[in-house]
């Protein structure tokens, strides 16, 4: 048995998002999966140990928040606070003590009715979505001048949203109907206490003044006019505080980084305080460069032997130098295939799953 130094070994975990599936007709009844070439991760699976996992307990369906706190061994029983600081500290907003974060989506509301006809405005909006994100920045809420609130793009039509002032919960309930064609919801407390009253009244006069500014924005007439939806509310949900555990490297003696475009992903990274890599050109979405996450997580594995990627900073516009002595273990989350099954894309999915079948294949021959 030789020394702590000689025994530990470097890691790349990689996590393919919405890999499962159901069996499609068209595959002459195969998952996308099934269907696929992926001859690298036949491999892999040939020499290895396979099964089907329950993140935290048998049939308990999951999000991906709870689900990752629990892979990287975090009871979300015990630590879970809601996603909304999540998918805000990934976009980049910092938080503190006693904040309010959500998980947004750019909607579109018929202002008549009230109703929800589209949950996602459009899933391509990153030109739109920071230029909005920046009207609603710092935005001011009539009757309570005292909050501090900020917006911030995150990817596709997500933004996180937090709200900086005194007296606020996490105990509350959204305004997303969760599907489209229902009416918006108002927050509600969840709890008979003033603090979640209090809460609920902020964020339903929030919601309204995102709506009010959104309408009147000139590039919902621009879109109006092309016959596109149009950005005119943004729906709250999970909202959350950033949550206090025990840092990763502190948890599991092992020096942690992550590639992970997706902003909840990130965000939940940072709260285990795991360094976030940058990669060029991954962008969480359909157009990401899988190659080159892959080649940055190689790079953090084999540091001091070459560069370590930098790393994010939430709240800073400035980056920071990765460990110069490298990382034990690297996260490199694929969220492409999730977006495919989502939008049951069943063939781009196929097509996703060997893109990402090359780039594991890459990530095995660098390593």
């Amino acid at each position: 048995m030789g020394t702590p130094a000689e025994s530990k070994r470097r890691v790349a975990f990689v996590l393919i998002d919405g890999l499962g599936d159901v069996s499609i007709p068209k595959f002459g009844c195969k998952t996308p999966l099934q269907a696929a070439n992926v001859p690298n991760l036949d491999a892999i699976a040939s020499a290895g140990v396979n099964g089907l996992m329950d993140p935290v307990e048998v049939g308990l369906g999951c999000g991906s928040d709870t689900s990752h706190l629990s892979l990287w061994g975090y009871d979300p029983r015990v630590y879970y606070r809601g996603r909304g600081a999540f998918e805000s500290m990934g976009a980049g907003l910092a938080m503190s003590p006693g904040d309010i974060a959500f998980k947004s989506n750019f909607a579109t509301l018929d202002e008549k009715t009230g109703i929800v006809t589209s949950r996602r405005a459009d899933r391509h909006f990153e030109e739109e979505g920071p230029i909005l994100c920046g009207a609603l920045d710092r935005m001011k809420l009539p009757s309570f001048p005292e909050y501090e609130v900020r917006v911030r793009y995150a990817t596709e039509h997500r933004c996180g949203v937090v709200v900086k002032g005194p007296r606020l919960t996490g105990n509350i309930s959204g305004t997303d109907p969760l599907k489209d064609n229902r009416l918006l919801l108002e927050a509600k407390a969840l709890d008979d206490t003033d603090e979640a009253r209090h809460t609920a009244a902020v964020v339903n006069e929030l919601s309204r003044e995102i709506s009010r500014i959104l309408v009147s924005h000139p590039l919902n007439a621009k879109r109006l006019a092309e016959g596109k939806n149009i950005a005119n509310i943004i729906l709250l949900r999970g909202c959350g505080i950033r949550i206090e555990v025990p840092p990763f490297q502190k948890k599991h003696d092992l020096w942690p980084c992550m590639v992970a475009p997706t902003k909840i992903i990130a965000g939940l990274g940072l709260s285990l305080d795991i360094n976030i890599l940058e990669a060029p050109s991954a962008t969480g979405d359909y157009r990401t460069l899988l190659t080159s996450k892959a080649t940055a997580i190689v790079k953090a594995l084999s540091a001091p032997l070459q560069t370590c990627p930098n790393v994010f900073v939430p709240g800073e516009d400035e980056h920071k130098p990765g460990r110069s002595d490298g990382y034990d273990l690297g996260f490199l989350h694929i969220k492409a295939i999730d977006d495919a099954g989502h939008d049951k894309a069943t063939v781009f999915k196929a097509k996703g799953l060997e893109a990402v079948d090359q780039a594991i294949g890459q990530l095995a021959k660098l390593m």
